[in-house]
């Protein structure tokens, strides 16, 4: 699965790299993305603008929004079937802008963070759906996504046996033009990845700093 990530480029970084705007308030680094926050994402229905997004799909349909919180991961295995997304699969996809995200290790019986990148530290985009839902009683509309996950590759094997489905950087735009997806979604390079351990103080979505993504003493060995 995916339940952490971080995004702690500037905006002019990510404006670059993806080629699109973010038309709000300076953007703020995030060290530690956790469910139900927003994150940053750019959909296929305005694939020039870097968007906020509320973590935890609510599916249009939906009665209660609560429901998001069960839907932060997407497995790649039953897109097609399951009906929260099999409907938006070729409707509704989004980019999920990051530069890392967090797993736990079992280290002496203790959960260990830790953090996973591209080798060079560089932005990368994780596949996503999205979704838009009404709020019958107030009449706001709260826009969501979820992460879409695929089997680990052989650097995340050991810790976790899913991880999010990264778009390699030619694929993002096939992605957002809705090409098929059987192309697309598959684990990424382990030879184009790393991973490092990091403080447990990232167990707590309450802690959102600098020094979260700081290596520690390498408890593995």
């Amino acid at each position: 699965m995916c339940g952490r990530f971080s995004l702690t480029k500037t905006e002019a970084e990510i404006e670059a790299r993806f080629g699109a705007k973010f038309y709000s308030n300076d953007l703020v680094k995030r060290y530690n993305v956790a469910p139900s926050q927003l994150a940053l994402v750019l959909t296929n229905n305005n694939p020039n603008e870097l968007q906020l997004f509320k973590w935890g799909m609510i599916p249009s349909w939906a009665k209660d929004p609560n429901i998001g919180n069960r839907m932060i991961n997407a497995r790649v295995e039953t897109l097609t079937e399951r009906p929260s997304f099999k409907n938006l699969v070729d409707r509704k996809r989004c980019l999920v802008i990051s530069d890392g995200f967090y797993e736990w290790r079992n280290v002496g019986g203790k959960k260990m963070p830790v953090r996973i990148t591209m080798r060079d530290e560089t932005l990368f985009a994780m596949a996503g759906l999205w979704d838009e839902w009404r709020d019958p009683k107030v009449g706001n509309t709260i826009k969501s996504f979820t992460v879409i996950t695929v089997p680990a590759n052989e650097l995340i094997a050991p810790i976790h046996d899913r991880m999010p489905a990264i778009l390699h950087p030619n694929s993002e735009k096939k992605w957002l033009r809705l090409d098929p997806m059987d192309d697309l979604l598959h684990p990424y390079l382990e030879e184009e990845m790393k991973l490092y351990p990091v403080s447990n103080k990232l167990n707590s979505p309450l802690n959102d700093s600098p020094d979260l993504i700081n290596p520690i003493e390498n408890l593995f060995n």
